[in-house]
């Protein structure tokens, strides 16, 4: 795979990337990752509708993210379809056909090959994965689990608790005395 290409030129000779791309190569995402192994798999094809460049292919891999309840890995699988126009300005992008989302280029020439991967990952990423079923809750430093805290319920008095009581002691002459 190459590490920097040129939209632009590739979209004008109608071609295509295919090939893997190392999860370890991926900077803006490794936040996300529990372990940065195996690659993922894209396939690009460049060309023009119209005066419009694009960008149209697949990206899937199985990611290991960091589940955010109990901060053990979690696999998770992606597949994603990439339709991109790519544009020099706003106005441009605006502009796009229905299902192309922009590819901004503010200067021609090459750019690295791995941000239209990252970017289209970020997209469709959870923002906080999580297992589908209840998670274990974390272990602690020393690897034992957290003991369990009970709850002992106490009961506290209040003035007028207090005065509730007085009233029963006393007797049908008024007198608190017994």
């Amino acid at each position: 795979m190459p590490k920097f290409i040129d939209p632009l030129l590739l979209a004008d000779r109608n071609a295509n990337i295919e090939g893997e791309l190392p999860v370890s190569s991926l900077e803006r995402v490794a936040d996300l990752l529990s372990n940065d192994a195996g690659n993922i798999s894209v396939k690009l094809f460049f060309g023009r509708k119209g005066r419009l460049a694009t960008i149209d292919g697949h990206i899937s891999a199985v990611l290991a993210l960091k589940c955010q309840r109990c901060l053990e890995p979690l696999e998770w699988t992606v597949s994603s379809d990439i339709n991109l126009g790519v544009v020099s300005s706003l106005e441009r992008a605006n502009d796009l056909p229905e299902g192309f989302e922009p590819l901004l280029l503010i200067e021609e020439g090459k750019i690295p090959l791995v941000n239209i991967v990252e970017d289209e990952l970020l997209l469709i990423l959870p923002s906080i994965p999580k297992h589908q079923d209840d998670c274990a809750e974390p272990n602690t430093p020393n690897n034992k689990p957290k003991p369990v805290l009970k709850t002992v319920e106490t009961i506290k008095e209040t003035p007028f608790s207090i005065l509730a009581n007085l009233k029963k002691l006393e007797t049908t002459n008024g007198s608190t005395k017994e």
